[in-house]
């Protein structure tokens, strides 16, 4: 079998002789083993261990004279041999320690060279560094050696083998597996679409695997969680479940379970019953500090409500009968949910107080930094290999590298790879300005698509409104957010620079709902980033990730010195808050926000004042007691054009008014205060102007002890520089773009 190798050269057989001494001394050693096949010998005899088996048979004859290195030669020459002829299989154990180029070249021209061809040639490829490809394709050659099959035979669930073995052993499951994977793919032979970690993906879980996961003891208990979560799943959605099976078989039966061994009845003895509440206060885990359960009142409130449904479901199912015993839980033990609400919401209005203040400096950090990172990477981009170049105050040397632009620090030695900086320092800036533009959720930032931006355009003055449509993703509220300028210059920003790095489109990828894991529909996502080749949806842990890294840039505290973390539902906050304090409607506020009702809405706002609530509560309830059915009927052509008017008459004379619809002014037309106000670039002059009068005026009211007068103008001076700022930083980028971004966005046109 090796002489007919077709490696093997042919004339004077040299070679072929040197292969066949290697392969005979070794499985001479073999045959030293127990077993009926050479596998099992070698699986006998440790041989995927290590390599250190070889040098016992180098030893062994005495009379060979030769050097060390031409018998390890001759010994790795053998075994190519017997791996080629498929006399072994080697773990992949050994072949991570074997490291030998040659034998992976001379595998892929032993089985079917034609296939491997294929996938070199795959258009995948293209969007790979050399090293990335020739990873995936070592992988590949691995499992042909270790499955014993030709490339055109391998399938899915061997490259999950060799990703659980990366796991298992190197912690990690890179080594080529994904890159295997679409190269496999693209050459026809795996018949699977999408990446590797689409296929990783799990949807929804049963509700048997749920309860399971905790291992209940007691069978018909255990029967019953899984057909009450059953009875319940069609109303709720999986988050939910997920949270229900956790605290009714977790937090409920499977701790007293453990501390009650052998109860087997949901009928609980009182003391059981007032041991579990007592531990319910404290979360306990091994080799981890005990703290306080913040959910304590909801689990307790879940299994009441778990022994009550079985009560009454017992009224009209008599299945249910058996299980209709004593709830442990008490009305008395749920009580206090109000109190430890009012608790909860003082924390968090009091949060947004200490981080309001510091958005300013958040912001600027932020665009302080993508200009630096942007700068730095321009200049690496100039500069040679191994030259040297600085940039603020900082000496770097260029490093050669295929695909990334890196650089070394030379007073530190560190490796920086400039091109993910500039990108990462791009996208956390993406965020949060979308964040604080628009008050969207996390998951609403990244289910943004390019098919999100739609506008509308005025028939008689050709007026274009921009709107930015916001999927649903808490509730079934779907709604459409009035585009700011500075709003607008971000996502053209965001859109120009996706489609200068995907050759002029927008690619489509899918998004993997975390809480209800599935997959969605291939979108131009607008928040998306490449990982090794491939684009995918930037994950809420990326989101976060980027907020904490411009937070240690800005060096953000509280008043004890303490570090400030930031959340994106913070920002939310902040945008509600700072939007009602400047004068907004709190409806209004509540519509922009998604939140079905007003009191959703005013536990947002940390600086609100109670007479403030009772009077728009006041308008709502009066509104809604003279509402008239006609409103729900389709607009005659008179209310159209009426409708169409009023973006005609938010024209003021800095810019134009985002109020809504019908609305009133809640400024009396003190429009520099006010959020709703969207400046025009051309009206900057004019504001720079008001800033200086203020200023004027603030000195006038001091000197003349006016007190009050001065207070409400430096209110006013505050906001107009807030404004001036947020009016430069679009100029800016305007200037640093080329020329105009086309959105794409679909123009709605006429009455319709």
């Amino acid at each position: 079998m090796v002489r007919q190798l077709p490696v093997m050269p042919g004339a004077d057989g040299k070679r072929a002789g040197v292969a066949q001494r290697g392969a005979h001394k070794i499985l001479h050693w073999l045959l030293t083993y127990p077993g009926d096949t050479w596998q099992q010998r070698w699986l006998a005899a440790g041989a995927d261990a290590d390599k250190n088996w070889m040098q016992p048979i180098e030893d062994a004859d005495t009379g060979d004279t030769r050097t060390p290195t031409a018998k390890r030669t001759e010994t790795l020459l053998g075994l190519t041999c017997l791996l080629l002829c498929r006399v072994v299989l080697p773990d992949y154990d050994f072949l991570s320690r074997l490291k030998s180029a040659r034998v992976f070249a001379l595998t892929r021209a032993v089985f079917s060279p034609e296939v491997f061809a294929r996938i070199e040639q795959a258009d995948v490829r293209a969007h790979m560094s050399t090293r990335q490809f020739l990873t995936g394709v070592a992988a590949i050659t691995k499992m042909v050696l270790h499955t014993g099959r030709n490339p055109e035979h391998l399938t899915v669930e061997d490259l999950f083998a060799l990703r659980g073995w990366n796991l298992a052993h190197r912690s990690y499951a890179g080594s080529g597996t994904s890159e295997a994977w679409d190269l496999l793919r693209a050459a026809g032979v795996l018949p699977v679409e999408g990446p590797m970690h689409q296929a990783l993906l799990h949807g929804q879980r049963s509700t048997a695997d749920l309860v399971d996961d905790y291992g209940i003891q007691c069978s018909p208990v255990r029967d019953l969680l899984v057909r009450y979560l059953d009875e319940r799943r069609p109303g709720v959605d999986y988050g939910t479940l997920r949270n229900m099976a956790s605290m009714l078989t977790g937090a409920f039966w499977a701790d007293i379970e453990r501390h009650h061994p052998g109860i087997d009845s949901l009928h609980l003895p009182a003391g059981v019953a007032e041991a579990w509440k007592d531990r319910l206060h404290f979360v306990t885990r091994e080799n981890w500090p005990t703290k306080v359960r913040k959910s304590r009142l909801r689990i307790l409130i879940a299994v009441r409500s778990f022994y009550l449904d079985i009560q009454q479901w017992a009224v009209e199912d008599p299945s249910w009968a058996e299980f209709a015993v004593p709830c442990p839980v008490r009305p008395t033990d749920t009580q206090g949910g109000a109190k430890a609400d009012k608790k909860r919401t003082a924390e968090i209005h009091q949060r947004i107080r200490d981080r309001l203040p510091h958005l300013p400096v958040l912001v600027d950090t932020a665009e302080r930094h993508r200009a630096e990172q942007a700068v730095l990477l321009k200049i690496a981009q100039a500069a040679q290999p191994d030259e040297k170049f600085s940039h603020g105050g900082v000496d770097y040397q260029r490093i050669h590298t295929p695909k990334h632009v890196c650089a070394r620090n030379t007073a530190t030695g560190e490796l920086v790879n400039l091109t993910r900086a500039e990108s990462d320092a791009f996208w956390a800036w993406a965020i949060i300005e979308t964040l604080r533009h628009t008050g969207i959720r996390k998951e609403e930032l990244l289910e943004l698509t390019h098919l999100a931006l739609v506008s509308y355009r005025l028939p008689d003055t050709g007026e274009v409104v921009p709107l930015l449509q916001i999927m649903p993703s808490k509730t079934d509220q779907e709604r459409l957010l009035l585009v700011s300028p500075e709003l607008s210059s971000v996502l053209a920003t965001i859109i120009t620079r996706l489609r200068h790095d995907n050759n002029g489109s927008i690619p489509l990828v899918s998004r993997r709902d975390s809480h209800e894991h599935v997959l969605g529909p291939k979108l131009p996502h607008l928040f998306q980033h490449k990982t090794g080749w491939s684009p995918t949806v930037t994950s809420t842990a990326t989101v976060q990730k980027s907020i904490d890294h411009i937070l240690a840039l800005a060096g953000v505290t509280d008043h004890a010195g303490r570090p400030l973390r930031h959340t994106p539902h913070d920002f939310r906050r902040m945008f509600a808050t700072d939007a009602v304090t400047g004068g907004l409607p709190v409806h209004i506020a509540a519509r922009l926000l998604g939140h079905a009702t007003v009191t959703t809405t005013e536990a947002y706002l940390a600086v609100f004042q109670n007479d403030l609530i009772r009077s728009y509560r006041t308008f709502l309830d009066h509104r809604r007691a003279t509402r008239p059915s006609e409103e729900y009927r389709e607009p005659t052509d008179e209310e159209w054009r009426e409708f169409q008017q009023h973006f005609n008459l938010r024209k003021v004379a800095l810019g134009d008014c985002g109020r809504p619809y019908a609305s009133p002014c809640q400024h009396e037309h003190s429009c520099l205060r006010c959020p709703m106000l969207r400046m025009s670039p051309t009206q900057r002059p004019r504001l720079v102007e008001i800033i200086h009068n203020l200023d004027e005026r603030i000195t006038e009211a001091r000197v003349n002890g006016w007190l009050g007068e001065a207070e409400g103008l430096t209110y006013s001076l505050a906001k107009a520089k807030e404004k001036l700022v947020s009016l430069d930083r679009s100029l800016n980028r305007m200037r640093d773009t080329p020329g105009p971004t086309v959105l794409g966005m679909p123009i709605i046109s006429g009455p319709h």
